[in-house]
């Protein structure tokens, strides 16, 4: 038996499967969140810290695929040449920007050949000196440096690492003149901080918490209020011990296929938001010394594009060059 139907059931039927057909069917599929680098970083750590949690969030199954290489250029181009189904997605920190400045000729682009999805939080940095060089705070490790142009070094995981370029800019807006001696990991070059035969360092803060009573080195300062609380609220930030306006820190975030719907971007970010909800998961990242924080696509698509912007510069800035 068959029933004819009205042009309004006909519109109605038709806005239904309009709405069915632009909505990421997340269920009975795999959503892959990709790494770019090796397993055991902060990243890594990130990306499996939220992943149970958006499971849920998604009804979905999410796994997490470590794609490293390249400084992570590897796994990005995966990423941005995957269909844009939602059921792709890379995690990615401060990096990803500056590999765009420090490897331009890859085949996307940082900014148009992704969608921004979902902001999920932010981590600052500390400066950290050896306890040979005669400096207590901030002001005074710049006069010291100011007084010595040239005689110091500082450490990095790296060059084009997030604590090459923090110290780089560091140098260019307090005017110093320090040798940069990279390692390749931020354990080694901290080790030669706190031996003394490299000066300072400035590593992500949650690095700084085991050190604050170490007679070897010495904190001076975070480069952002971003995680302080708790043993690092009695730090002053950069900004406020006489480096004015200096703002330094890494954020973490989602990205899909430019190619993903808008529809589809939005739901991970909401997502999103309701994993930074679930107090498991604000713990584990708090213990990783990173500091939720939800921003609208809207927001993130902004932030994302103004931070490509920036770090493009403090390359320029720091000379970083892959070799």
């Amino acid at each position: 038996m068959t029933f004819p139907l009205t042009r309004r059931a006909l519109h109605a039927l038709a806005a239904c499967l309009a709405l069915c057909a632009s909505a990421p069917a997340f269920a009975d599929h795999t959503v892959k969140v990709v790494v770019p680098f090796a397993a055991g970083g902060t990243q890594d750590l990130v990306a499996r810290v939220i992943a149970p949690a958006l499971s849920k969030a998604l009804d979905a199954s999410v796994i997490v695929e470590n794609r490293a290489g390249a400084g992570g250029t590897i796994g990005m181009a995966y990423v941005a040449n995957s269909a844009g189904d939602g059921r792709t997605m890379a995690l990615v920190s401060s990096s990803h920007h500056i590999n765009a400045a420090l490897y331009p000729k890859v085949s996307y682009d940082a900014v148009k050949s992704f969608a921004p999805a979902a902001h999920i939080g932010k981590t600052g940095f500390a400066l950290m000196v050896s306890a040979a060089v005669p400096a207590r705070n901030v002001a005074e490790f710049v006069a010291y440096a100011k007084a010595n142009p040239g005689k110091l070094n500082y450490a990095s995981a790296g060059n084009g690492s997030a604590t090459h370029l923090g110290m780089a800019y560091l140098c260019a807006v307090a005017g110093l003149q320090m040798q940069h001696i990279p390692f390749k990991a931020t354990g080694e070059a901290l080790n030669e901080v706190l031996s003394g035969r490299v000066q300072a360092i400035m590593p992500a803060s949650i690095g700084a918490l085991a050190y604050l009573d170490d007679p070897r080195i010495r904190v001076l300062g975070l480069t952002s209020p971003v995680g302080r609380e708790g043993a690092l609220a009695r730090l002053k930030t950069l900004s406020e011990s006489g480096v004015p306006q200096f703002n330094y820190d890494s954020w973490y975030g989602l990205l899909l296929p430019a190619t993903t719907p808008a529809a589809t971007v939005e739901k991970i970010n909401q997502a999103v938001a309701r994993v930074l909800a679930d107090p498991a998961v604000v713990a584990a990242l708090d213990k990783a010394g990173i500091v939720p924080i939800k921003m609208s696509t809207a927001e993130f698509k902004a932030f994302a594009a103004k931070d490509a912007a920036e770090m493009r510069q403090l390359v320029q800035v720091s000379g970083a060059k892959v070799e």
